[in-house]
């Protein structure tokens, strides 16, 4: 890795930083939202690194669909162990269960949407008044519409046309009773970026990140791994690919990419090569045009 690309993510880690810190002093509970994907991984080494020697000041959240990837799972748990962090875990099921929401239907359906209202639901139960999200401004249209600090009303909405201005470094925390932020330290990065920041600092990530062989259908287009929760449409099967995933969510709606990348250099050079954006393969943000404003605009990520 050249000395530009050091000097270029040493820029990003110390505005992402800067953003943390910020944070914890404008806010009296903040939350980290945990997927355990790259982007949250990162997230959380930053957050060591924002308030080392001392321990997160705040919690790890993570919002559970219940269709997760078993080493996505496996692994939160273990980073969660090795950080001596506090974790929440909040169920997308124990809502369904309740009554606030109702599964879809069909032979893939997605509980992507159906997290907002756990997350929501949650911010309420612990009070939360500031949640870091890993999104960046260039994974979809509606993430580039983001500021820092994104302010969301006391329904925990989004209104894309009623942002606060971002002066230089220069960020306004300020709300009223109810209300609360969602606080991106990543939205200058890219999804090279991240890569590059794995590799410089030898992060570990999910196993599915890398090439192995899956069994997969192809359904409009995507690739989906073998699960319980899809059900085959006629003429359907699944083969063994071999394939890799670039992001991480639900089962349902997350297809992989044909692979054989299995370092980090190799990932590296394939993301340099690549023409369709990483999110170009969940099926969720393929619904409409403007599928990721709506949901963001009802609270979600």
């Amino acid at each position: 890795m050249s000395s530009y690309s050091l000097t270029h993510l040493k820029q990003l880690e110390s505005e992402a930083i800067y953003v943390m810190r910020e944070v914890a002093s404008q806010f009296e509970k903040p939350v980290l939202l945990f997927s355990g994907g790259k982007d949250s991984i990162v997230m959380v080494r930053l957050a060591q690194k924002a308030f080392w020697p001392a321990k997160l000041p705040f919690p790890l959240m993570h919002v559970d669909t219940g269709h997760n990837f078993p080493e996505t799972i496996a692994f939160r748990d273990a980073l969660v162990k090795e950080v001596g962090a506090d974790l929440i875990v909040r169920s997308v099921q124990d809502s369904i269960d309740k009554g606030r929401a109702v599964e879809e239907k069909g032979p893939n359906p997605s509980r992507n949407a159906l997290q907002t209202i756990t997350l929501l639901d949650a911010i309420e139960e612990f009070q939360f008044d500031a949640a870091f999200g890993g999104a960046r401004r260039d994974e979809e249209k509606a993430r580039a519409k983001e500021r820092f600090f994104s302010h969301r009303d006391e329904f925990g909405q989004w209104n894309p046309r009623n942002q606060r201005p971002e002066l230089w470094n220069l960020f306004n925390g300020k709300k009223q009773v109810g209300e609360h932020f969602r606080v991106f330290p990543l939205s200058n990065w890219t999804e090279m970026d991240v890569w590059q920041y794995i590799a410089m600092e030898n992060l570990e990530i999910p196993k599915i990140y890398f090439t192995h062989y899956r069994d997969i259908v192809e359904r409009n287009g995507l690739l989906l791994a073998k699960s319980e929760f899809i059900t085959l449409m006629r003429g359907e099967s699944y083969e063994l690919r071999q394939i890799r995933f670039r992001t991480v969510g639900d089962m349902t709606c997350t297809g992989a990419v044909e692979s054989d990348a299995a370092t980090i250099e190799a990932i590296i050079q394939e993301v340099a090569a690549a023409k369709v954006t990483e999110r170009g393969g969940r099926a969720d943000d393929k619904r409409s045009e403007a599928a990721m404003e709506d949901r963001k605009k009802q609270g979600y990520f």
